[in-house]
């Protein structure tokens, strides 16, 4: 075999588990002992100074210099207590990772000795290059400046000896160039939404917060066999490889017992995610051969989406310390499960109810239904926005596959749930009578626990579900920041709330009473939003058919599905919600199709120079054993040779049909990559690389496939499918 490829998998045959001491202190006594948070704070910092930063993160009150000077002093006393040397503004710019620019506290006086300085100044506002970083056309290559500013509301951090201090990232104009600040802008418009509707039901709720529980899925594979496959390395992905003979068929990874290994690099995640207090609960293999999967409790939405950008950061490092590489790519192996960011969103009020659960009482219910409802009506209205929140050249390559949800976006509720409906939907029009407000109560809102509690099975292919007392949004691709799709979701919701509590008010002020004010407007968005519905086989043909009869769009690729972002109806949300500007969504519509783009431009590149320079030398190597093994035999057996060598001579006749098929397709495929290059219009360009560079990635991948099944083992440079995904 080939040289690298005989190489990796000696290492890997040699591997053992890292040890993995457990702390002496329980789990729960480690909890956030590396969190600058409540008790670090009312401990290290003034009094004046933690009350002026509860009231940043509960009323959203500005932090005057002062205060911040002492909760500066204060964060750095604490930091420095636990071995802290440099400080940093952590960020979540428009790359999709993080990023961060390390200050040493330590500081010369220029009288030969120096002091550890860390002032407000430096905790509010730092200047990092901007121009680096994606601006869709916000600034000028020659424009460096841009800002961070701390957020309050997500506690300050340590990693190693560094303290992290979570912020937004803007350029010197103001525009937004990271994923936190339009999603705290969409946090607060969905509080504000939410609050006024949940006040027709409990005048003492004052806040409601947006919550999320992400589960991150993901494959390990050995360093070693990683880095011997190009492709992987650089696309995260394998671009071509025959799959194995056995994958997930067997469905005996699921669920099964974790391989040592694993559960070795799990242990250390864990211990390290716990300190920085990520609350992570679930471990467990997935379907495919080396997936596995991990899920915390759920938190405030924001707090959420940055525990969860630091767990993929802090997975990479603690993976090596493992000889592994950790693939968050959706779609790395053909023909086995992609792997999926399940985001389950809920909304809950400061007096400690979860809107999205039912109640004991008809009241409470009929809460539950509001809110159910009108969340259901928002994906309706919104579901093209909904599907760009996810798009990209990755989960393209996921959708619509190995229980992942289609492209289409529909909403499963279950059947108990449909029935609810369905009865509200049929109360008559008008006043209710005092009957029917009975019946509806007891017979109908009345029995909603009693649904929940033995809820019907899970739709495994629905984008949207309903999942007992949450929604789990199913479609997220397993490297995304969640930001992006949970600005979104809570930017729909809270329009929704927002028209929904106009209709009611206006029942009520004609002088129609509250609860019949709410069934009646409930009932109209149940009508108005029945084809957004679906309980079925999400990948079914008959689901493509029919849901181009209801009108809901099938968005197969990203550069089609990007198109809602810049619609309109779309801009005109942005900034009705005060959410972004114009400037804004279309400086980031610019940016998904540029990485869109790039990352086929960069597969093309990786998956012409395999084929060209490992894969056709190595079949004409074989091909050449073949042809001196047919000259052999015609001198021993001279005009029979044919008799002996028929089997020999078609081998040759198809590995010579193969090697010509990926010269001429990887020709043309580079052909189209600079038709596509000239191009000005990044929307346009990227349609030309999804519709004609693209395809032809299969027909390049198809040859050399059949090549790996032609070729001797022992010369094939490429580790193989059944080595990356089962040695352990």
């Amino acid at each position: 075999m080939g040289y690298i490829r005989s190489e990796a998998l000696k290492i890997t045959q040699d591997r053992k588990p890292v040890t993995i001491t457990e702390p002496a202190e329980r789990r729960s006594e480690i909890y956030s002992t590396n969190v600058f948070n409540d008790a670090a704070m009312s401990h290290f910092m003034t009094k004046d100074a933690y009350n002026a930063v509860m009231d940043a993160i509960n009323h959203g009150k500005k932090i005057d210099r002062k205060a911040a000077d002492q909760v500066a002093n204060g964060m750095k006393s604490w930091a420095i207590s636990k071995g802290a040397t440099h400080y940093t503004h952590w960020f979540q710019p428009l790359t999709g990772g993080t990023a961060e620019k390390h200050d040493a506290f330590f500081e010369p006086k220029g009288d030969g000795t120096a002091v550890d300085k860390f002032d407000g100044g430096q905790l509010v506002q730092q200047e990092p290059d901007a121009s680096s970083f994606p601006n869709g056309g916000i600034r000028n290559t020659f424009e460096a400046r841009g800002y961070t500013a701390w957020d309050p509301s997500s506690p300050a951090f340590m990693i190693g000896t560094t303290l992290c201090i979570p912020t937004i990232f803007v350029s010197y104009t103001g525009e937004a160039l990271d994923n936190k600040v339009p999603l705290l802008r969409a946090l607060q418009s969905i509080d504000h939404s939410a609050t006024e509707v949940a006040r027709y039901f409990d005048k003492n709720v004052n806040k409601v917060i947006s919550t999320l529980g992400w589960e991150q899925e993901y494959f390990l594979v050995d360093s070693a066999l990683a880095a011997s496959r190009p492709d992987l390395m650089m696309a995260g992905r394998l671009l071509l490889g025959h799959e194995a003979a056995k994958g997930q068929q067997l469905e005996d990874h699921y669920f099964g017992s974790i391989p040592e290994r694993a559960l070795s690099f799990m242990r250390e995640l864990e211990i390290e995610c716990i300190k920085l207090g990520i609350p992570v609960k679930t471990r467990h293999n997935e379907v495919a051969p080396n997936q596995f999967e991990l899920a915390p409790l759920y938190e405030e939405a924001n707090l959420a989406v940055d525990h969860n950008s630091l767990l993929m950061d802090l997975m990479s490092k603690i993976a090596i310390r493992h000889n592994f590489k950790v693939l968050f790519h959706e779609k790395p192996f053909a023909g086995v499960n992609g792997s999926g960011k399940h985001n389950n969103w809920s909304l809950a009020t400061d007096t400690g109810v979860n809107l999205l659960s039912p109640g004991k009482t008809p009241k409470s219910n009929l809460q539950f239904l509001t809110f159910f409802i009108n969340t259901i009506k928002a994906v309706h209205d919104h579901a093209d926005l909904l599907r760009a929140s996810i798009a990209s050249a990755n989960n393209d390559h996921r959708l619509g596959a190995n229980e992942a949800p289609p492209a289409i976006i529909s909403v499963f509720i279950g059947k108990h749930l449909t029935e609810v409906l369905d009865e509200l939907e049929n109360v008559s029009d008008g006043s209710l009578s005092p009957e029917e407000k009975t019946e509806l109560k007891l017979n109908v809102v009345g029995k909603i626990p009693e649904i929940l509690l033995d809820n019907t099975d899970r739709n495994r292919t629905s984008p949207f579900a309903f999942t007992g007392n949450k929604f789990e949004f199913r479609a997220v691709g397993s490297s995304a920041n969640c930001a992006k799709a949970m600005t979104i979701l809570n930017m729909i919701v809270s329009e929704q709330l927002r028209n929904f509590k106009i209709e009611v008010d206006i029942l009520i002020e004609k002088g129609m009473k509250k609860d019949d004010a709410l069934f009646n407007v409930l009932r109209e968005l149940i009508k108005s939003s029945k084809k957004i519905r679906f309980e079925g086989d999400g990948y079914s043909e008959d689901w493509v058919n029919e849901a181009k009869k209801r009108g809901l769009n099938n968005f197969k690729s990203t550069p089609e599905a990007l198109k809602a972002q810049i619609s309109k109806s779309t801009l005109s949300l942005y900034e009705k919600h005060s959410i972004m500007n114009k400037v804004e969504v279309e400086a980031r519509y610019e940016i998904e199709l540029e990485e869109y783009i790039k990352k086929i431009q960069i597969e093309g590149r990786i998956l012409g120079d395999i084929a060209r320079n490992h894969v056709i030398p190595t079949a004409i190597t074989y091909q050449n054993t073949l042809i001196a093994n047919v000259k052999g035999l015609k001198d021993i057996f001279g005009n029979e040779f044919e008799k002996y060598a028929s089997e020999q001579i078609n081998l040759i006749r198809e590995i010579s049909g193969h090697i010509s098929t990926i010269i001429s397709t990887v020709d043309k495929m580079t052909d189209e990559r600079k038709k596509a290059n000239k191009i000005d219009h990044a929307d346009k360009k990227a349609d030309a690389y999804c519709k004609n560079v693209k395809p032809l990635f299969d027909k390049i991948r198809y040859a050399c496939d059949k090549l790996e099944l032609l070729i001797d083992d022992e010369l094939w440079p490429l580790t193989k499918y059944r080595e990356l995904l089962f040695v352990r």
